[in-house]
């Protein structure tokens, strides 16, 4: 069965990170939410504490099919600026496993130099940032293993897509349907 990391910087936005882990849990999918400090309580964006399941310390990367990165303006450059979970970006783009980011978070992936000759989309402010990408004003973009997403309003789609991925397109469908989402 597939695992899914999302991790946690002080500064992300919460309705991004915790949409994704509702979903994906909803669909029957493993995602664990790993706080990238020494604590697993992490402050949200909008003074919102949340409780990771594990710190970046307990991580197996080894057992992870996908890493997810919300996004926030300061959780963006608090995850940018974690040597271990850039190192595992990198290895898991090279190693074809899935990584997904929304909001700022995709300007991680553009830095990176991930994004040469793929759709991508960020928050708006940050298209800029998606070096190398076919920029899309489109909800969700899924060009070969990367996934990206503009914004929190966005979340119940990347949720939603990322679900696709792992349990299948019948299955994210029926979760849409139970939660009302109409795109």
């Amino acid at each position: 069965m597939s695992k899914i990391a999302i991790f946690l910087a002080n500064g992300f936005e919460e309705i991004e990170g915790l949409t994704v882990v509702d979903i994906c849990r909803r669909c029957g999918l493993t995602i664990d939410m790993v706080s990238i400090t020494e604590e697993k309580q992490v402050m949200g964006s909008h003074k919102i504490p949340v409780t990771a399941d594990m710190t970046l310390s307990q991580v197996d990367f080894e057992e992870y099919d996908c890493l997810v990165l919300p996004g926030g303006g300061q959780g963006t450059k608090n995850l940018e600026a974690c040597e271990v979970l850039m190192q595992q970006v990198d290895a898991f783009y090279a190693a074809g496993k899935y990584i997904a980011a929304i909001c700022a978070a995709p300007s991680i992936f553009g830095h990176r130099g991930i994004l040469q000759g793929k759709r991508a989309c960020s928050y708006p402010c940050f298209e800029d940032h998606l070096e190398g990408a076919a920029v899309t004003a489109g909800p969700v973009e899924i060009d070969g293993n990367v996934i990206t997403s503009r914004g929190m309003g966005t979340s119940i789609p990347f949720g939603l897509a990322i679900a696709g991925v792992f349990c299948g397109q019948n299955k994210a469908d029926a979760c849409a349907h139970g939660i009302v989402y109409q795109p």
